[in-house]
């Protein structure tokens, strides 16, 4: 792919089905957790995007024996025990979900070793992961104080704490859980808003007893995982993308099929719904602890805006892009707040999307946690910047459906770490020639 991409305008109809990449974050813990547990692990449906690819060149380097197929992966491993102290630094790319929950994984190990990412993960704060590791006897080292990578970890006997979120964080949460199942004693995550639960579900699956109940998460230091398959499911925060392109193109209907439906990530929907979308879900039987699965069908709408805050926020942090795109074809005023988070992902989230929806033509401002956009406008082309961050980078993409000029996407390669053949299902759904 080139660094940057150039989409004529469109106003055309979008029509088929398609299946999106495997979930990003359910794809990174069933490395991590075949890692860990022992015996043969084996993934269907795995996401080859560059993030999970760091994930996989981690523990290799750990000596666990991965072995990638296409979409399938086979993980061998004799438990963390079984671990090799690395020769190389770490590298967790752009991932801040490798980098962060290898830390909680590696602060109970026997090993000593340096994690470092990409120019965006080492401005990506690390504080809020490291203080609860270090609560619990962690020993990780880094620039200012540990807030920054490269950081070191000098694997140690840990201790079991009772932990209050004080930010809803998957990541943290994940983290801190991770760590808990080597620590002594039972550690408690305390939860106000509830996060995706992958991780929860993904234990469990691996053979782990965990423990949710009124917003605590319980955990007994100790467990041994037990190799299993792992089904991931398609990525509903890559599935966004096309249901806002049908919703706001003219004369659109697409389905998306075996997509992951799991409650803490379906808020896209939720929100879709809310602003007038006709959309049909269907729910594949129930899998127990293992993630839900179904199609979405979604045709074009007409749409309103509504207030989008509170407990609906941690479940659709990273769709926010695509929705505030939505709202610009919406009728009325769409206030999107609670969202502090996006200063702190891949890029300022809340600055970037105000300003390169600007660029469009689009009626839209920041405020302090999240920003105000009034529709429908009509948005023209432009040279939009994707700050290297894939979620931009498709929010512009997509844009170039209604758009009446062409839009360039600078650094559109950044879209490969989520969703690589993203460009391709545009083009199959797409009735235009300028995009065939």
């Amino acid at each position: 792919m080139k660094d940057s991409i150039q989409l004529q305008a469109n106003q055309v109809a979008l029509h088929g089905t398609l299946k999106v990449p495997g979930d990003k974050s359910i794809s990174h813990r069933s490395i991590m957790f075949g890692a860990m547990a022992k015996g043969k692990t084996t993934v269907d449906g795995f996401l080859l995007g560059d993030d999970c690819l760091s994930t996989i060149s981690c523990f290799q380097k750990l000596g666990v024996d991965i072995v990638v197929d296409g979409h399938e992966v086979t993980i061998t491993s004799d438990g963390m025990e079984s671990w090799k102290e690395p020769d190389e630094i770490l590298d967790t790319g752009n991932s801040g979900t490798t980098t962060r929950l290898m830390l909680g994984i590696l602060a109970g190990s026997n090993i000593h070793s340096v994690l470092v990412g990409d120019e965006s993960i080492a401005k990506r704060p690390m504080k809020r992961v490291i203080e609860p590791l270090r609560q619990m006897g962690a020993k990780i080292s880094g620039r200012s104080g540990g807030q920054f990578t490269p950081l070191a970890v000098q694997g140690t006997d840990l201790k079991a704490i009772d932990y209050t979120m004080p930010v809803a964080s998957a990541q943290v949460k994940s983290a801190i859980l991770l760590a808990g199942l080597q620590a002594n004693g039972v550690t408690k995550v305390r939860e106000k808003e509830v996060s995706r639960d992958h991780t929860e579900r993904m234990l469990r699956q691996f053979g782990a007893t965990v423990n949710c109940q009124d917003g605590v998460i319980q955990l007994q230091g100790g467990q041994k995982l037990s190799a299993t398959h792992v089904e991931v499911p398609g990525d509903i925060s890559s599935a966004a993308f096309f249901l806002v392109a049908a919703a706001i193109a003219k004369d659109s209907s697409i389905r998306l099929e075996k997509v992951g439906l799991n409650p803490t990530r379906t808020g896209i929907i939720d929100v879709l719904k809310n602003m007038g979308a006709q959309i049909e879900i269907e729910v594949e039987p129930d899998t127990e602890d293992k993630e839900p699965i179904g199609s979405v069908s979604i045709k074009t709408s007409e749409l309103h805006g509504i207030e989008i805050g509170g407990e609906l926020i941690p479940r659709l942090i990273d769709e926010i892009p695509i929705i505030a795109l939505l709202a610009t074809q919406a009728n009325g005023t769409t206030v999107i707040k609670d969202a502090e988070e996006l200063k702190v992902k891949e890029t300022d989230r809340i600055t970037a999307v105000v300003e390169e929806l600007k660029k469009l033509g689009a009626d839209i401002v920041a405020t302090d946690d999240g920003m105000i956009i009034n529709g429908p406008v009509t948005l023209t082309g432009g040279v939009l910047k994707s700050y290297g961050d894939h979620r931009i980078g498709m929010m512009g993409a997509i844009a170039s459906v209604i758009s009446t000029g062409p839009i360039e996407i600078e650094q559109a390669s950044c879209i490969s770490v989520s969703y690589p053949n993203f460009f391709e299902h545009l083009r199959n759904v797409s009735t235009s020639e300028t995009l065939r």
